[in-house]
């Protein structure tokens, strides 16, 4: 959708998560486009590498907010160097996190994707699940996949039909944009029911119960020891140091049936905590690691 004859290149921000980033380098490879990695710092895109990065040649910048390691990107200010060379900003969101975040627009963005995963569905070993994709109107006719539009029919009455329907596979056959099969479609049906059930009101609170959550859990686990890596603002994700391997850790709490924090590669640990964690799962797993690891 971005990228043309004059601009091949796609910078992405190594706080997107290492999954993504590998299907990125995929397609591009197979559209023969090049890939940039933007370094981090302190848990956050590197402005100033960015800067020195972006140039004429750079269709679009990716970056990830909340980002891999839980925190907040300060992308508004990466939305204007993105802009200020004429590049447009790809910006990977979570769901829950977008209830009570400022929507990807309001940030900058020219393009949001995301999971849709949290959207009611069941982990079921790792699918089928949903992306999702908005774009600003300009590049709406360059936007992949199916899209349901509200019109009426020949009697007045309310009707949905697919619309853009010259991208669609029954007619521009190799050269369609989109490739929905039914497992997905069902997992959109399944988001849908899930976002009119929670309601507007609903999706905030689930959204905040994330965020008072994931901090009561790092202000317990940090009474033991595991002091946070990095600073600034998260969602419901965060890294912290740990005084002990983090394959031990996770041992502990497997003996328990406790899942525990993702192993990063440099032995810190990244935790998560949702609406659906409580408050007693939380001070269990944290005395279990007090009573066995101390």
């Amino acid at each position: 959708m971005c990228r043309d004859r004059r601009r091949n290149t796609i910078l992405v921000s190594e706080t997107v998560d290492p999954e993504t980033i590998e299907v990125v380098k995929t397609y591009c490879w197979a559209a023969g486009t090049k890939v940039v990695m933007i370094p981090a710092s302190a848990g956050l895109t590197d402005i100033n590498a960015l800067k020195e990065l972006i140039n004429a040649e750079t269709a679009a910048v990716l970056i990830r907010n909340p980002n891999y390691y839980g925190c907040l990107e300060p992308a508004e200010e990466i939305a204007e160097v993105t802009h200020s060379a004429k590049a447009k900003l790809i910006m990977s969101v979570d769901p829950i996190a977008s209830a009570i975040l400022k929507t990807p627009r309001e940030y900058g963005a020219d393009i949001a994707v995301g999971e849709g995963q949290p959207l009611g569905m069941p982990l079921s070993y790792g699918g089928p699940y949903l992306g999702f994709m908005a774009a600003s109107k300009d590049m709406m006719r360059r936007l992949p996949g199916r899209i349901v539009g509200e019109t009426t029919d020949e009697g007045g009455n309310k009707a949905y039909v697919l619309t853009l329907q010259a991208r669609e596979q029954h007619i521009r056959r190799e050269k369609a944009s989109s490739n929905i099969c039914s497992n997905e479609a069902l997992c959109a049906l399944r988001a849908a029911v899930y976002m009119a059930a929670m309601g507007r009101n609903g999706m905030r609170e689930a959204a905040q119960q994330c965020v008072s959550k994931a901090h009561y859990l790092q202000k317990r686990l940090e009474e033991i020891g595991f002091a946070r890596r990095y600073e600034g603002e998260f969602f419901f994700e965060f890294v912290t140091e740990s005084p002990w391997p983090a394959s031990r850790v996770n041992a502990v709490l497997d003996k328990h049936d406790i899942l525990g924090g993702l192993e990063l590669p440099d032995g810190s640990i990244l935790w998560c905590a949702t609406e659906c964690n409580t408050k007693e799962e939380i001070d269990r797993m944290v005395s279990i690691l007090k009573e066995e690891l101390a």
